[in-house]
């Protein structure tokens, strides 16, 4: 077999393979015959059709599926001779003009850029800390207390104010018209929460049960019902029941209830702030490494593989339509979307992977066995039955290869950050969980 590489541009390669017509036939030849010993055909018995009638039936597919190994088989003897590290999947062609008894193609694909990563020691990367107050403690037994409230109905002169659970009828109209979705009977909502637009809900505030009232409602433009966005409708609202909301004490007994191993208020708060640090050395850790890798890609030098780039901006449609059908829109698997939606950010991903990718290889910066099973140990910590989560991971290798991924960033993110001139910056626990 004889092979010729040429550059067409940047990462784009073109190698010629010829192959021996005799080898593709004597192949061809083989596999008809372990056809004809296993095919059934109408009228003959098992193993006795005659080869010329296995042969028409079977002979192009046959004959298109030892093209296709073959030719696979020599672009990577070929590529591998070369040692061309190839990306993405070869345009293949058959070249016309061979010689006689021989066939040849034409393999168009792309091969990963060099990587040429600039001094690490020039570059500035900010690293975050924070810490669990006591306020943030205070927040959570606040949300805990609220997900274990209970409601009791208020007099009848009771008017509704907010963190009570009212009951109400509602009919909207725009334009004198009622609209899908603008009605209903005995619908309840949390007063003050949000659930509802404001509008709506300074309505209702300060109504008596058995009240009605008339107001107008102007719908934001970005509202998520399309038919009734950016107009107004007049609502008639009937209030039916107020009920107000009776948050449990603080004592022993929540914590008992919410199965904390020291059942007291001081062992629930050692509790949640447990949980608490562990969730913010998590976030902490996603946010510097973001930061030490968007750092890293400032000073390398690369050519993006179109292949790659096309491949990335692939999957993401992909994800975007599953998201699609998963909240049931309809056709989502159809759904026209353009590439330039993701090609920046799959450009970004793709660039990101390459650059770390060849930090890992030049510093060693692979995983440990010890390193996964250290991470693994910390994930299932958080649980009521560690061993089990542990035995989780370690039984299905797509699981294992995704904390693989994450300790070979670690690893990178620590190397990027012992090079780089690092500046401390503390941020509140509200900024790093993203409350306002």
């Amino acid at each position: 077999m004889a092979v010729t590489v040429e550059t067409l541009e940047k990462l784009e390669r073109k190698i010629t393979l010829t192959l021996p017509v005799d080898v593709i036939a004597k192949e061809v030849d083989v596999r008809l015959k372990r056809v004809a010993r296993q095919v059934k055909i109408d009228g003959f018995r098992p193993g006795k059709v005659p080869m010329n009638i296995v042969a028409q039936r079977y002979g192009y597919s046959t004959h298109y599926e030892v093209m296709n190994d073959k030719v696979g088989q020599a672009f990577t003897a070929a590529t591998n001779e070369a040692k061309l590290r190839v990306a993405g999947q070869p345009r293949i062609s058959e070249k016309e003009g061979s010689p006689e008894g021989e066939m040849a193609f034409e393999a168009i694909f792309e091969v990963y850029p060099e990587v040429k990563i600039g001094d690490l020691s020039s570059i500035d990367v900010e690293k975050a800390s924070a810490e669990v107050t006591d306020a943030a403690i205070d927040k959570t037994i606040e949300i805990l207390r609220k997900q274990r409230r209970t409601f009791a109905q208020r007099g009848l002169t009771g008017a509704a104010e907010d963190s009570d659970r009212v009951t109400i009828d509602f009919e909207g109209k725009i334009d004198g018209e009622p609209f899908q979705g603008g009605k209903a009977e005995d619908f309840q909502f949390l007063l003050g929460e949000g659930q509802m637009l404001k509008e709506f809900e300074d309505a209702v505030r300060g109504m008596k049960p058995g009240e009605s009232k008339t107001f107008p409602l102007n719908f934001p433009a970005d509202y998520h019902g399309k038919d009734v966005a950016g107009k107004q409708a007049d609502f008639l609202v009937t209030l039916k029941k107020v009920e107000a909301a009776h948050m449990p004490e603080v004592t022993d007994e929540l914590a008992k209830s919410l199965g904390v191993a020291d059942a007291s208020v001081a062992g629930l708060r050692a509790d949640i702030k447990n949980n608490l640090e562990r969730e913010v050395k998590f976030r902490l850790l996603g946010r510097n490494k973001q930061a030490a890798l968007d750092a890293l890609v400032t000073v390398a030098e690369l050519d993006l593989p179109k292949s790659s780039v096309q491949a990335e901006v692939d999957r993401m449609i992909e994800g975007a339509r599953a998201d699609l059908k998963a909240r049931g829109i309809k056709d989502a698997d159809k759904a026209p979307i353009p590439d330039d939606v993701f090609r920046p950010q799959a450009e970004k991903r793709v660039r990101m992977g390459l650059v770390v990718a060849e930090l890992v290889r030049n510093h060693e910066l692979h995983a440990t066995a010890e390193q996964i099973k250290a991470h693994i140990e910390e994930l299932a910590s958080s649980y009521e039955k560690p061993a089990d989560v542990v035995k989780w991971y370690y039984s299905d290798m797509s699981r294992l290869g995704e904390v693989e991924a994450i300790v070979i960033e670690n690893n990178v993110t620590d190397f990027i950050l012992s090079k780089a001139k690092v500046t401390a910056k503390a941020v509140s626990f509200d900024e790093l969980m993203g409350q306002s």
